[in-house]
């Protein structure tokens, strides 16, 4: 019996979870010695840690208010090389400088799957956040500040994803770094409800595929969201305001999904050596080049210098359902065929459509034809503006709406829509 007692007892001692302690750490050495020991969960308590800090097994690091990580201006702030490895409510600045070597406040290696990076504040020159082709990242939550005093190209961004898969990108506000958020080679991840301002590009898109792009809000950036060389992209409930040149830039995007983003007040970038203004450089809405085959729907584009713009061969998209509102010029597109913004009967509302409906059924009567040959006069020879106000001016387009058959092909809406069908998603960063 006695045997069977301490049999029994043994069991359940080993079958009791283990308790995780917290280590407390005062100092650089101390946390040091804590990383050498291999604890399970580190906590910092406030005071300043200087030095660089490699994690190479899984842990997590708790910081305290007050907590403060300085990597004295040399190499990475926090280096991991382990997966799931937590790190939570850190003050990280002043890492190094050096963009080459990809200084980063926090840098993950490749083998460093399924790292959590929460509730953290980081301030530095370069890298806020680079994630290089590790799997499954939590990133979320975090504040991210760079250097304005710096030059926009010689800062980092914010969060880099290279290669990466299956990261949770949300909740995180970037501000002063060169992009908020930049995607190269990475597929199969989702951003957020992020707050990216005060920076070249909010999203940075490069060769990503099937990747989500949802909820964010960008405000005074050179561009809101640039998406280039991608496919199967899902684009929905963003939002762009005050925004410089592009609210959403679309390069040689193929097979993706806009719906229900809002860009508005788009304007002309601002241009410091205050010499005149480039052709061509007008704050458009949503910028669509070399980009076929994607669906276009439910946006709103609105109080922008430009609602839209297509070249370079951007046909076969599916563009219906969106609203331009009171933009300075609705549409700029040449081609050499007509192009047919409506599907299933369904076309887009236009501020500026003069058309009327007699059977109450919602569609205008008369197609909506935003552009005309003395439109893309004006854009091949822009010193012909002088002329907008002519009498000649005047009567070729009077010429152009009487006699059709003289209208040159371009973008027709044959189904306009007399008021917005839908509001764009909010967005709750």
């Amino acid at each position: 019996m006695i045997v069977l007692r301490f049999a029994l007892f043994v069991i359940a001692v080993f079958l009791q979870p283990a308790t995780l302690r917290a280590v407390p750490v005062t100092d650089s050495a101390s946390l040091q010695q804590a990383l050498q020991d291999k604890q399970t969960t580190i906590e910092l308590n406030p005071g300043t840690y200087r030095g660089n800090v490699l994690i190479t097994y899984s842990t997590t690091l708790n910081c305290k208010t007050g907590a403060v990580l300085d990597a004295d201006n040399q190499g990475d702030a926090l280096r991991i090389t382990a997966a799931d490895v937590t790190v939570r409510g850190c003050t990280i600045i002043n890492w190094g400088g050096d963009l080459t070597a990809m200084n980063a406040g926090i840098f993950v290696e490749q083998q460093a799957a399924s790292v959590q990076l929460t509730h953290n504040q980081l301030k530095g020159n370069t890298f806020g956040i680079w994630i290089d082709a590790s799997r499954d990242a939590l990133i979320t939550h975090n504040r991210i500040e760079g250097n304005l005093d710096i030059r926009s190209q010689d800062r980092g961004n914010g969060i880099h994803l290279y290669a990466a898969q299956g990261a949770n990108v949300a909740h995180n506000e970037v501000w002063y770094t060169r992009d908020g958020i930049y995607i190269d080679t990475s597929n199969g991840n989702r951003l957020h409800n992020n707050h990216l301002h005060h920076l070249r590009y909010g999203v940075h898109y490069m060769y990503s595929h099937h990747n989500e792009v949802s909820h964010n809000r960008t405000h005074h950036t050179r561009t809101g969201y640039a998406l280039m060389q991608s496919k199967h992209l899902q684009v929905f409930g963003n939002q762009s305001d005050q925004d410089e040149n592009y609210g959403i830039l679309m390069n040689f995007i193929t097979d993706s999904h806009l719906h229900h983003n809002r860009i508005s007040n788009v304007q002309t970038g601002s241009n410091p050596t205050g010499a005149a203004t480039i052709t061509g450089a007008e704050g458009k809405a949503l910028f669509i080049y070399n980009s076929v085959f994607n669906i276009i729907e439910n946006n709103y584009f609105q109080s922008s210098d430009l609602g839209i713009h297509l070249t370079a061969g951007s046909e076969d998209n599916r563009i219906s359902g969106n609203a331009f509102i009171h933009n300075r010029q609705q549409v700029k597109y040449v081609s050499n065929r007509t192009q047919e913004w409506s599907y299933a009967e369904r076309g887009n509302y236009w501020s500026d459509y003069l058309g009327w409906d007699r059977n109450q059924n919602g569609v205008g009567d008369t197609a909506y034809e935003p552009n005309d040959a003395m439109d893309k006069l004006l854009w091949t020879y822009p010193l012909a503006r002088l002329l907008i106000n002519s009498p000649a001016v005047a009567t070729l387009r009077w010429i152009q709406q009487a006699f059709p058959v003289l209208r040159p092909p371009g973008v027709q809406d044959s189904y306009p829509l007399m008021a917005p069908i839908a509001q764009a998603q909010g967005v709750t960063p």
